[in-house]
């Protein structure tokens, strides 16, 4: 072992060279997963001298790794929750997860900075926030589950609420059992244990919707969301709560009210400037604070 624990020491089992768990190089990262061995690495190294190459690049040039490997490698290199291409756990909308560098997985990033930014300059001590739009098919549970990943990237304790109980996403997104859920919780019939952590991303937990009741506006309006959200302030740094079309349905005004805050998801060619007008005023009238407006130009 290195006297400098902070020294990276390229290993490979059986070239005569010691392997630390200080290491993160990208080569050492792909021999790992089995993506090189000791000849590519030298065959690599010597491409990488002659031209004056990145390591990952110089092997993406010799054949031997793709490009989605090298992505996979620097996520892994700096420590970012990622999964890899073709994982069938896990739905492939989770952009930021399986794509990190995409520009789309930027402008989420983007999205949860300035989130940050705004509650420090308000001074918010509990980070609750419901993503809410006015009508279907303009990605709220897509966007609620992207920014639940990257809020738990960033390391935050984060967890995410599918308050859909009409048509309940987030447990296919993230092939988690939706037996019991929020409306179990709500009714009394389930606690806190229904929140389910997601290993994959470390600080991730989601609570799926459950069975779809009967009566959700009524459990969404009892003081039973609001009992709970104060139990799990106690314990995550963030909480995201998906929601239903708020033209269609007040669920999205009462869950948006005991959170507190809410952005606001309107659809590029698809949602009405009115339509989004009219909930954003509804929501400030009932006292929410909608701290932006997202555009979803896909």
């Amino acid at each position: 072992m290195p006297k400098n624990p902070s020294e990276n020491v390229l290993s490979i089992e059986g070239s005569g060279r010691v392997v630390t768990r200080y290491d993160r190089r990208i080569g050492t990262i792909l021999a790992e997963e089995g993506r090189l061995g000791d000849t590519d690495i030298e065959r690599v190294m010597e491409l990488q001298r002659s031209q004056g190459l990145r390591f990952g690049e110089a092997a993406r040039r010799l054949g031997l790794i793709t490009e989605d490997d090298v992505r996979c490698a620097v996520a892994k290199q700096y420590d970012l929750p990622h999964l890899l291409p073709g994982n069938e756990s896990i739905s492939n909308e989770l952009v930021v997860a399986y794509e990190p560098f995409h520009p789309c997985a930027e402008q989420l990033r983007t999205l949860r900075t300035q989130l940050l930014m705004r509650w420090s300059k308000i001074g918010v001590e509990h980070r609750v926030l419901a993503v809410a739009s006015p009508g279907v098919r303009e990605g709220r549970s897509y966007l609620a589950a992207n920014l639940a990943v990257v809020f738990s990237q960033l390391g935050e304790r984060t967890l995410l609420i599918d308050a859909d109980l009409r048509a309940p996403r987030q447990h296919r997104i993230f092939n988690i059992p939706d037996r019991i859920g929020l409306a179990a919780v709500l009714s009394g019939r389930a606690d806190h244990g229904a929140v389910a952590p997601i290993r994959e991303f470390g600080t991730l937990s989601v609570l799926p919707a459950g069975a779809p009741p009967p009566n959700p506006q009524e459990l969404l309006s009892s003081p039973a969301l609001g009992g709970f959200l104060q139990e799990m302030k106690t314990e995550f740094d963030v909480i995201l709560f998906d929601t239903p079309p708020a033209r269609f349905y007040a669920d999205a005004q009462n869950v948006a009210f005991r959170a507190g805050s809410a952005v606001m998801l309107a659809r590029k060619d698809h949602t009405r400037v009115a339509d989004t007008t009219d909930v954003m005023r509804q929501l400030s009238d009932t006292g929410v604070r909608v701290v932006g407006t997202v555009i979803n130009a896909f």
